[in-house]
C-alpha cells in the first residue's frame, strides 16, 4: 500500500500533471524563426524564386508555370466531378422512374385482381408457397406487401448479399480557387509583377543571389517590408512611397502610367522571426494522450 503520492503516483488509472507535462501534453508554442518563413521574392506553389512572377488581386505571388499549371489541373477535377454528378443524376432519374412503372403496374394488377376476383399471382421461384395459400414453415399468411419485402430483402449477415450504399456526388463548384488564399480566382485576373533588380557594382561583386529594391527610394527589399504593387503596370515599390506618391500623383513611378487607388495591391508576406510585421508568426503543436498506452498523439503544428 502506498503511503506517499508524490513518490507512488504510478498506480493510478489517470495521469497526473506532473506526468502530463513530462510526456509533453497539451499545445505547445513556440515562434518561428527567419529559416521558417517564405521570402518575399519566393513562389507560393514551389517555394523557390519565382520565374516570370504572377500575381493575384490578394496579393499572393506564383510562378507564372505553377499557376497555370495550378488553375488547368483544377479545371480538369471540376470537369471530372461535374461529369461524375451528371452520371449519378441520370441514374438516379432512370431510376425513379422504373420505380414509377413498377408501382403502376402493382396497381394495375390489384385493380384487375379485385374486378375478377383472382387470387394474386407469384413468379418468384426463391419463394415457396403451399397449395393452400400459406407462406413459411409457421404457416403464416403473407400480404402482398410483406411478399414483396420478402423477395427484395438483402441477406444483410452475408458480405455478397449486403446492401450497398452508393457515394453521393454533390454539384461541384464551377469557379477555380488561389491556392494560398482559397478565395475565387480567375485567370484574366492575374497580372504580372516586376521588381526592380539593384544593378550597382558593390552588390554584383558582393553577392551571387538577385537583390531587389525600391525603384523610387532604392531601399533594399526585405521580408520586413510592407510591399505594394500596381495592377495596371506591376511595378513594385515598398509601402512608404506607394503611399506618399502614388496615391497622390496617381501615376506610377517608373513608367508614368497613370493608376487609382484600386489599383494598389499589397503583396503578401511571409514577415520574419527577428522583427515586428503584421503577420501572427506562433507555431502551435497539439499533442493529445493516446488511451492506455502512456503516449502522446500529435498534430502537425498549424501556423495562426
Amino acid at each position: 500500500m502506498p503511503q506517499r503520492h508524490s513518490k507512488n503516483n504510478n498506480d493510478l488509472a489517470f495521469f497526473t500533471y506532473d506526468e502530463k507535462k513530462k510526456l509533453g501534453y497539451g499545445t505547445q508554442k513556440e515562434r518561428l524563426g527567419r529559416d521558417s518563413i517564405k521570402p518575399f521574392d519566393a513562389c507560393c506553389l514551389c517555394l523557390k524564386h519565382f520565374i516570370n512572377p504572377m500575381c493575384c488581386q490578394k496579393g499572393h505571388v506564383f510562378c507564372k508555370e505553377c499557376i497555370f499549371e495550378c488553375l488547368l489541373s483544377q479545371k480538369k477535377d471540376i470537369q471530372r466531378k461535374q461529369a461524375a454528378h451528371t452520371a449519378q443524376q441520370k441514374q438516379e432519374n432512370q431510376e425513379e422512374e422504373e420505380k414509377l412503372l413498377q408501382q403502376k403496374a402493382r396497381e394495375l394488377e390489384a385493380f384487375d385482381q379485385q374486378n375478377h376476383g383472382a387470387l394474386p399471382q407469384y413468379n418468384d421461384r426463391n419463394q415457396s408457397r403451399d397449395k393452400t395459400g400459406f407462406h413459411g414453415a409457421n404457416s403464416v399468411k403473407v400480404t402482398s406487401y410483406e411478399e414483396e419485402a420478402l423477395r427484395t430483402m438483402k441477406a444483410f449477415w452475408l458480405p455478397s448479399a449486403t446492401p450497398a450504399a452508393p457515394a453521393k456526388v454533390d454539384a461541384p463548384s464551377t469557379s477555380t480557387v488561389c491556392p494560398e488564399g482559397s478565395e475565387k480566382l480567375k485567370l484574366k485576373s492575374l497580372f504580372p509583377v516586376y521588381y526592380t533588380e539593384d544593378s550597382s557594382e558593390e552588390k554584383k561583386s558582393s553577392s551571387l543571389d538577385k537583390t531587389f529594391i525600391c525603384p523610387s527610394c532604392k531601399v533594399t527589399l526585405t521580408n520586413t517590408m510592407s510591399l505594394v504593387a500596381l495592377s495596371s503596370c506591376g511595378h513594385v515599390f515598398c509601402k512608404k512611397c506607394a503611399d506618399k506618391f502614388m496615391a497622390v500623383d496617381k501615376v506610377c513611378l517608373v513608367c508614368d502610367k497613370g493608376c487609382k487607388e484600386r489599383h494598389l495591391v499589397n503583396l503578401a508576406k511571409g514577415g520574419t522571426g527577428f522583427a515586428g510585421h503584421g503577420d501572427n508568426l506562433e507555431a502551435k503543436d497539439f499533442k493529445h494522450l493516446g488511451s492506455g498506452s502512456g503516449l502522446g498523439l500529435v498534430r502537425p503544428a498549424v501556423k495562426t
